[in-house]
């Protein structure tokens, strides 16, 4: 008998979690024969739930990244001030990539391994992070802050500057030395500095000139 569309997200959100569970207690990227006999359910059981392998793995990596995803929505719709609200959007996600690594540093490890290696997976990800952050500039920019700046150059200039509180490497290769205090730091210079009120020859605050 076919299962309703209850019980498919039911067993999808049960065999991603267990394909995940199996990678941390085997240290390694498991095989799909291998999620399929675990999971107690026949192939063509299995096909019904998940369309192909591609579903099946795109699945995995959107129910490891929604918490990201929740707490990015969670700010988006808060009535912080610009540079609070801008400090939140990466401090939440960064708070739970640092608890994962602190909670289990290797099977982390391996889960970033399997990210970067299957990149395109979870490009959505970032292509929305970039969308939400998109919208905070231009909140910020109607309270008088990155003046002079396209919201594009903006984008940029301040996912270089926070990146390693966003990219999950980092904690890998940096540890403790990531914190929520260097990120206000870093959060309230962005707000003090970045402008472009000088031109195109100024390099991120508004005395500094690239010598050319």
């Amino acid at each position: 008998m076919p299962l309703s569309k209850q019980a498919i997200d039911s067993e999808r959100a049960r065999i991603v979690q267990l394909a995940l569970d199996l990678v941390d207690q085997r240290g390694g990227v498991i095989e799909m024969q291998t999620v399929i006999a675990e999971s107690g359910l026949s192939r063509a059981r299995f096909d019904e739930i998940f369309e192909n392998e591609d579903d099946f793995y795109d699945a995995a990596a959107a129910h490891w990244l929604k918490p990201h995803n929740d707490v990015m929505e969670e700010v988006m719709a808060s009535d912080l001030p610009p540079n609070r609200k801008i400090y939140e959007f990466f401090r939440r996600r960064f708070v739970i990539s640092r608890d994962r690594y602190r909670e289990n540093p290797v099977y982390f490890a391996i889960l970033c391994r399997m990210g970067t290696d299957n990149f395109e997976r979870i490009r959505s990800n970032i292509d929305l992070a970039d969308h939400y952050l998109c919208e905070l500039i231009a909140e910020a920019q109607a309270d008088g802050f990155f003046t002079g700046l396209e919201i594009d150059e903006a984008l940029s200039l301040i996912n270089q500057m926070v990146s390693i509180y966003t990219l999950p490497d980092a904690l890998v290769m940096m540890g403790d030395k990531l914190t929520e205090e260097k990120l206000a730091r870093i959060v309230d210079t962005i707000f003090a500095g970045l402008s472009g009120e000088t031109g195109s020859g100024a390099g991120g605050v508004n005395t500094l000139r690239i010598a050319t």
